[in-house]
């Protein structure tokens, strides 16, 4: 073939290629002065897109366990939780609660968001503990304390129903803090022992807890008309003792209770008195055999309270219908609070108005077991006490001084000649 003919087949490829591009600039320039086709070729190379691509993520994004531990971005400090009657919870640095002397009459410890709400429940934690909530239906849920909302003593805090899966009609009554659930042996040689309002208790290995599921477990079978009240870390081999709303209690040493398995419903540990109305288990203690450092602080409904000596109260059977705890007067009011506190703690009580004062318990004189007790908190109108909670002593805190209301101390106390005889059920 002669080189011009050559020449030809070129021009007319180049001739081609011309017409082609000025065919697809044409379309360019169309489609840039049209929206609706660039409309449309977005939606179609979306779709191209999608069925090459849109199967389900085969890659899980989440922080590598090995390297990262939240508990090192939280210091080890101590907290003070709360937990109103409708359910709102928050914690607050200890430290900010001030010592005052006992029979002030308290500070600002919370608000609540309705009038008929009131700050039911405080209690003392670390950041890094664990904390393993009980309801009064026997569930049990698991949550880490800087897990919790922080909020000042005025703050309200957050809805628990946001933090765990509780039902509605449902509502933490007991609370239990584990510095670690991954020690084996600690697990398998500690036990939760639980009591209801109706007096009865039940006791578990602290292993059938060690794995924290976020739709919580079952605890213990309540049985109807009765509600968990209260739950208590053991090592198995402490003495428990059960107080009434009418004044009395009975220690018994926990080998009387037996392990069971978390869906048991546990055995008689009280028996109410017939002759007080709605009389019911306000509280549980539970202290190692001749422990002399610590006493039975007991607080009733209208500020009064008193400690004795853990000796004072006789070990009786399982069941029994108990010994007197407090001289139970129209001034003082039934038995609302049993707590075992020793000279190195604080005690904080707080009322359902949400005013809060925390004492030295060293103020608090050791009498008898059968006696009064002195006013420890001055409450204004109806007011009622709501929890208390005895805590740690902060050695550097300045004390805010009040002066100490005496009124109506009974000292001598009186011999209950008509203490029951306890008899196992």
């Amino acid at each position: 073939m002669r080189l011009r003919q050559l020449t030809g087949l070129e021009r007319d490829k180049l001739l081609a290629e011309q017409e082609e591009l000025l065919k697809l600039a044409e379309h360019l320039r169309e489609i840039l002065a049209n929206e609706g086709m660039r409309m449309d070729i977005i939606k179609d190379e979306l779709k191209v897109i999608r069925q090459k691509y849109g199967d389900e993520r085969r890659t899980e994004i989440k922080p590598a366990a090995e390297e990262f531990n939240p508990e090192d971005f939280y210091a080890d400090d101590d907290m003070v939780i709360t937990i109103s009657h409708m359910g709102y919870i928050k914690r607050t640095p200890l430290a900010d609660f001030k010592t005052q002397s006992r029979g002030g009459v308290g500070s600002k410890g919370s608000s609540t968001r309705r009038d008929e709400d009131f700050l039911e429940h405080l209690f003392h934690a670390s950041m890094h503990n664990t904390l393993l909530l009980f309801t009064e239906k026997g569930r049990c849920f698991w949550v880490k304390v800087y897990d919790l909302p922080e909020g000042t003593k005025t703050s309200q805090g957050r809805a628990i129903q946001n933090i765990i899966n509780i039902d509605g009609d449902d509502q933490v009554k007991a609370y239990i803090n584990v510095k670690t659930l991954a020690d084996e042996e600690y697990i398998k040689n500690h036990y939760i022992v639980m009591c209801s309002r109706n007096g009865v208790v039940k006791k578990t290995s602290l292993e059938d807890y060690s794995r924290p599921r976020q739709k919580g477990i079952n605890a213990i079978t309540i049985r109807e008309d009765d509600s968990l009240i209260e739950a208590k870390l053991t090592d198995g081999k402490s003495d428990i003792l059960l107080a009434l709303y009418s004044g009395r209690a009975v220690r018994f040493p926990e080998e009387k209770v037996r392990d069971m398995g978390r869906t048991a419903s546990g055995v008689r540990g009280i028996t109410l008195s017939e002759n007080i109305e709605d009389d019911r288990v306000i509280g549980m203690v539970c202290f190692e055999p001749g422990d002399t450092s610590r006493q039975i602080l007991v607080v009733s409904e209208k500020g009064y309270g008193k400690r004795s000596d853990i000796e004072d109260y006789r070990i009786t059977n399982r069941g029994g219908k108990g010994i007197k705890t407090i001289n139970i007067t129209e001034k003082t009011g039934n038995l609302i609070a049993v707590k075992a506190a020793g000279d190195d703690e604080d005690l904080m009580i707080i009322n359902k108005s949400g005013l809060t004062i925390r004492m030295h318990v060293s103020d608090i004189r050791v009498t008898g077991r059968a006696a009064q007790g002195v006013r420890l908190i001055n409450l204004r109108n109806s007011d009622t006490i709501a929890s208390v909670t005895q805590v740690p002593r902060d050695e550097d805190e300045e004390e805010t001084v009040e002066k100490p209301v005496d009124e109506g101390v009974d000292l001598t106390g009186s011999v209950d000649l008509t203490e029951t005889t306890d008899i196992d059920i």
